[in-house]
């Protein structure tokens, strides 16, 4: 099965990517993994991508086009993926299409990982690592025990410098103006699949293969 994964930052993506991968198989297509991938690996789209990071500029559209490209051409993803984090926006989609044609590939599905607003900057501004254990926490959701655990074992709650408010209003902000409308775009398609993305991960994950038809 292959499908692209759409939401807000803090929406779950990644997550449920992941949980793709280990339950199915569905490799998880990440593509700031493939540009570190690249990156570290010096290949010439790597080479290309880390050119424009050192002189302050955006990686272009077609070296992360054809990032993905090469990678879905892989073994391990003839059968299907999930696509986290691309694409951002309605051209990206566009081209996204067709490299799909280009392979002989094509999308079952766009899930929408659909989450409140405030939901998501409680989830954003709420994030802290434990300085002792590395353990992932969140100060509204995690319980108490989780949190009275990582100070006891003589840890910290650390957040991170781009988790205040204003950060995380202006991400928001400019997913709603650029991301948003590939809801209608595979709307539009027949390809769009919206998941509640409120609960457990596995309450998501749960709802997420059951609209898939993978339970």
């Amino acid at each position: 099965m292959r499908i692209v994964l759409l939401g807000a930052p803090g929406s779950g993506k990644g997550t449920q990517a992941q949980r793709l991968q280990s339950d199915y198989g569905f490799p998880q297509v990440s593509t700031g993994e493939l540009l570190r991938t690249a990156v570290a690996e010096r290949t010439d789209l790597g080479l290309l991508a880390k050119a424009a990071m050192d002189s302050g500029e955006l990686v272009s559209n077609e070296v992360v086009l054809q990032m993905i490209k090469k990678r879905l051409a892989e073994t391990d993803a003839l059968e299907g993926f999930s696509l986290d984090g691309y694409p951002r926006n309605w051209d990206q989609a566009i081209s996204l299409e067709g490299v799909l044609v280009e392979l002989g590939q094509k999308l079952d599905a766009a899930v929408f990982m659909e989450v409140d607003f405030e939901v998501l900057m409680k989830r954003l501004m709420g994030r802290r690592t434990c300085s002792e254990t590395g353990k992932l926490l969140n100060i509204y959701f995690s319980s108490k025990g989780e949190l009275t655990a990582c100070i006891e074992a003589g840890g910290k709650l650390l957040q991170r410098k781009d988790d205040n408010e204003k950060t995380i209003r202006n991400r928001l902000t400019v997913y709603e103006r650029e991301t948003s409308p590939l809801i209608e775009y595979y709307r539009d398609r027949k390809l769009l699949r919206v998941v509640p993305a409120l609960g457990t991960a596995d309450e998501v994950h749960s709802n997420l293969i059951g609209l898939l038809g993978l339970d």
